[in-house]
């Protein structure tokens, strides 16, 4: 087993068309969440990947651990109740001066509800080399955060690489929560990913050093971000994803590693946007795989960001890339039709 991750997944229900939701006559259905978004873009690439949860045994959480399936992710250690529910969320796609919002239905969901001892953590890390949760998972409730505490200091017991995506929701809790539940959380990661907003949000860390102000920010800025939290936790390595929006379907896609005492820069790629949602997930799955199969940081950072440039570009939170999709994008494919 190269990959364990940990988390919800929701059901997605998004108006077609561009429509709002008062519009809807119909919703088109997809299955996502930020650690099943990154089995699933890991197992495309060739990892063997695992995602634990816990899900109702209804046709909704079917219809959730199918989707996992079949994508060739594992789902043995999926926790299975009677009860609960599973999340839904409902993505109205926006485009400019409209912005994509997001309402969630999500209270009461199983996951929010999962308690210290349900996962048997030794088994599901036996054989895996990496672990990978997000700080949505302890933002669902208390006890999901004491789980969540459970599984990294299990994983790390038994020698996994881990990683960690900070992630902010502000629906789900507030900046001083979020910073008092996730703090000593960090000691157990080794690879935080993150985005320079959600540092200054969570940790009051920004790319000036001097207040919390949020302004538009440089390379180099970036950098500092993530020196300073190198310095502050400790990790082996810091990414951070870049992007500038100027029209909600125009945007430009980068990222940052710092490890090792040298930045590594990706290129920046223009992206025609179809579906943003999951594509910080598809980035996470290519450090992960960059991490485990490819030479260095430089070529890891290169890999993960042309992976989650790709995944813009089709309906739906699951990254579809394969990983000979992802180096053609390196090679400076072309986008005349493939005949």
């Amino acid at each position: 087993m190269d990959l364990v991750t940990f988390g919800e997944a929701m059901v997605r229900l998004t108006p077609p068309s561009f429509q709002r939701l008062e519009q809807a006559r119909s919703l088109d259905v997809y299955v996502g969440g930020g650690e099943l978004n990154v089995a699933v873009g890991a197992a495309r690439l060739g990892l063997e990947t695992r995602w634990i949860s816990r899900l109702p045994e209804n046709p909704l959480g079917r219809l959730v651990a199918g989707r996992a399936r079949e994508q060739g992710v594992d789902v043995s250690h999926v926790r299975w109740t009677p009860g609960d529910r599973v999340g839904i969320y409902f993505a109205e796609l926006g485009a400019a001066p409209r912005a994509t919002s997001v309402l969630y239905d999500r209270d009461g969901s199983a996951i929010s509800r999962i308690q210290p001892g349900d996962v048997d953590w030794g088994r599901a890390f036996a054989g895996a080399r990496w672990f990978h949760t997000s700080g949505i998972t302890p933002a669902l409730g208390e006890s999901a955060a004491t789980v969540t505490a459970e599984a990294l200091a299990g994983a790390k017991a038994a020698g996994l690489t881990v990683s960690y995506d900070l992630n902010y929701r502000a629906k789900l809790w507030t900046p001083a929560r979020a910073r008092q539940i996730q703090e000593p959380l960090m000691r157990h990661v080794d690879v935080l990913i993150t985005t320079e907003e959600d540092t200054r949000v969570v940790f009051g860390i920004d790319g000036t050093g001097t207040d919390d102000r949020f302004t538009t920010v440089d390379a180099a800025s970036y950098a500092s971000v993530a020196r300073a939290l190198r310095e502050r936790f400790g990790f082996k390595a810091v990414a951070i994803t870049l992007r500038e929006n100027p029209r909600v379907w125009l945007n430009t896609w980068s990222a940052i590693v710092c490890a090792d005492g040298q930045v590594h820069t990706a290129p920046r790629y223009e992206v025609e946007i179809v579906d943003r949602i999951g594509a910080g997930d598809a980035f996470s799955a290519g450090v992960v795989y960059g991490a485990l199969r490819l030479d260095g940081w430089a070529r890891t950072v290169e890999f993960a960001t042309a992976l989650s440039a790709l995944k813009h570009t089709v309906p739906g939170d699951l990254s579809m890339a394969t990983r000979e999709d992802v180096e053609r994008l390196l090679k400076g494919a072309s986008l005349r039709v493939t005949r």
